[in-house]
């Protein structure tokens, strides 16, 4: 008898998952011929309103559809702006950025002063800064991000967006740097082949340090100028080699000055010793 009101149990639990399955699909498939039906109207209005719905919802590709298919439609309308905001947001739901970049430039560009402005200025910016690739990779991307939060916080200094467009101006701008730090490195480590690379390495870094003086990287890139120094002091011909090792000793006692608690510090002490020999010979 227990064995029985067991399977009695199972049987009413089993039947109850085949009709929630079943009403999940019910939902699903009406709720797929309510999207194809709206696909093949004429009515604008009601695939506006639809989409806004969809969009809501979180179902941006759907909406998106919906706004391409009225876009023509409400051209040079009033509801034209709204049509665009709603697609470059469509494709961020979507993480389309690339995408909504350019419906927010068209945005900035026929409504300068629109409702959503602010918006869509920030927004720009933002959608680069998602999309900025890996600091190793080219890096235009990076700089229309830079560029597109910087004029955004010229104009808009007190939108609530200001703080975030500048950790977000910051941290582009340290990709920058560390891209600049990857090359420095390459040439170091090519050395001497095919030529001087290591004032390459030491140019690259001075540069760097010029035009991102408030970087993260800073200590790296003395620390590469220091090294690029020390050994082309010892691959110096006789009549350079002096000269040189002034040159780096110099470089040794800045560093120690500017990093001394550096993780470098016992190396560049022992290089300072071998310029210092150098030097009283």
């Amino acid at each position: 008898m227990q064995a029985d009101f067991v399977m009695c149990i199972r049987m009413r639990q089993t039947q109850r998952y085949i009709l929630g399955v079943c009403f999940a699909l019910m939902m699903v498939l009406t709720g797929c011929g309510e999207y194809q039906a709206l696909l093949k109207s004429n009515d604008p209005e009601l695939k506006y309103e639809k989409a806004l719905e969809y969009f809501n919802r979180k179902e941006y590709a759907k909406a998106q559809t919906l706004l391409d298919d009225v876009s023509s439609y409400y051209r040079g309308t009033e509801r034209s702006e709204d049509v665009l905001a709603y697609l470059a947001r469509c494709y961020m739901g979507q993480k389309d950025y690339a995408s909504a970049a350019q419906y927010y430039e068209a945005y900035i560009r026929n409504y300068p002063k629109g409702r959503y402005a602010t918006e869509a200025r920030f927004q720009l910016g933002h959608c680069y800064y998602l999309d900025s690739p890996d600091a190793r990779l080219d890096q235009e991307t990076t700089r229309k991000g830079i560029e597109a939060l910087t004029q955004f916080v010229e104009l808009f200094p007190d939108s609530p967006y200001s703080e975030q467009a500048y950790e977000e101006i910051t941290e582009l701008t340290e990709k920058l740097a560390l891209k600049e730090l990857y090359s420095a490195r390459l040439y170091y480590n090519l050395g001497s082949y095919l030529g001087n690379n290591y004032l390459s390495c030491e140019i690259t870094s001075r540069n760097a340090l010029k035009e991102y003086p408030d970087t993260q990287y800073a200590e790296d890139f003395h620390w590469l100028i220091l090294q690029a120094k020390y050994q082309q002091t010892l691959i110096s011909y006789e009549e350079k080699r002096l000269d040189r090792a002034r040159e780096t000793q110099d470089e040794c006692y800045n560093f120690l000055t500017d990093y001394p608690e550096s993780k470098h510090r016992s190396q560049a002490e022992r290089m300072l010793r071998e310029m210092q020999k150098i030097t009283k010979e």
